[in-house]
């Protein structure tokens, strides 16, 4: 009896073993979809700092380019890439592109709403 106990612990360590962890990995700059709204051409280079932070990329061969990249890569899954591209002429942005996904508004709940409202 004590010979099978002891074989069950010890598979049951060895397997427990062999199970590898996942962890999410995110680097970059979060651009949130407000500060994407408040983003427009005209703004000068302290004024996006300000609103975005500071540019992942800033090539200092091309000081007319900023580049804002987040990269997510969820356990298990396939991993996303998004880019903010922002040119400048002097010290104004002229044009920006992205591919940053915009995401839906949350429904607004109204207060007195029986169906909306799930109190615990």
């Amino acid at each position: 009896m004590a010979y099978r106990s002891l074989l069950t612990v010890t598979l049951i360590l060895l397997l427990s073993a062999c199970s590898i962890h996942k962890i999410d990995i995110q680097q970059g700059n979060i651009i949130e979809d407000e500060q994407l709204a408040k983003l427009h051409v005209g703004m000068k280079r302290q004024q996006v700092v300000r609103l975005l932070g500071t540019p992942l990329i800033q090539d200092p061969f091309r000081q007319d380019r900023w580049d804002y990249v987040y990269y997510f890569k969820p356990a298990n899954k396939t991993a996303d890439l998004y880019q903010l591209v922002l040119f400048f002429e002097g010290d104004h942005l002229i044009n920006f592109n992205t591919d940053i996904p915009q995401r839906r508004p949350k429904p607004v709940k109204k207060s007195g709403d029986a169906a909306n409202d799930k109190s615990i």
